[in-house]
């Protein structure tokens, strides 16, 4: 990490596993739109990027796709390899991982995480999408979380009742 900051890298790790700023944002819109009169996307695009700034999203996002990466290489000992490989129910360190996120923007982020990783719209889909072989365990509950966190972010500046 000589010449690049933490923020460079954690886009990269998030690009690198199929995932950009504006598929996030637009899950962003999704849980706002109806909400904030006249709201665009790229006002989700600049709230989740203002998420993506905070170093604690930034270490969450990091270890989880490592945690996502080293199982899928099959390089974590079992049972913990098995339990992130199927994304096993009961775990929940995953979403444990995504709560830290939602600190930031108050109980709004808390509700709208649980809406949207429940629905799985969106990227978040695809993030869930078991026949890819990819293991994103940690990811989808971290994306929806910075959604969420970007949505009460937006909720709060706009003065949402």
């Amino acid at each position: 990490m000589i010449n690049e900051t933490l923020h460079d890298v954690t886009i990269e790790a998030l690009k690198n596993r199929g995932v950009e700023i504006e598929d996030i944002a637009k899950l962003t819109y999704f849980l706002e739109e109806k909400y904030i009169p006249g709201l665009q996307l790229n006002e989700c695009i600049e709230s989740v990027e203002h998420v993506l700034t905070k170093h604690e999203v930034q270490n969450a996002i990091l270890t989880g796709i490592e945690l996502d990466t080293l199982a899928e290489d099959g390089l974590l000992k079992r049972p913990l390899l098995d339990i992130i490989q199927v994304d096993a129910g009961l775990y929940g360190v995953d979403e444990i991982l995504a709560l830290s996120i939602l600190n930031l923007y108050g109980t709004i982020g808390y509700t709208n995480y649980g809406y949207i990783d429940k629905l799985k719209y969106g990227i978040l889909e695809s993030l869930n999408d078991k026949s890819t072989g990819k293991v994103n365990t940690f990811l989808d509950d971290l994306v929806a979380a910075i959604a969420a966190a970007a949505s009460g972010r937006l909720a709060h500046s706009h003065n949402v009742m």
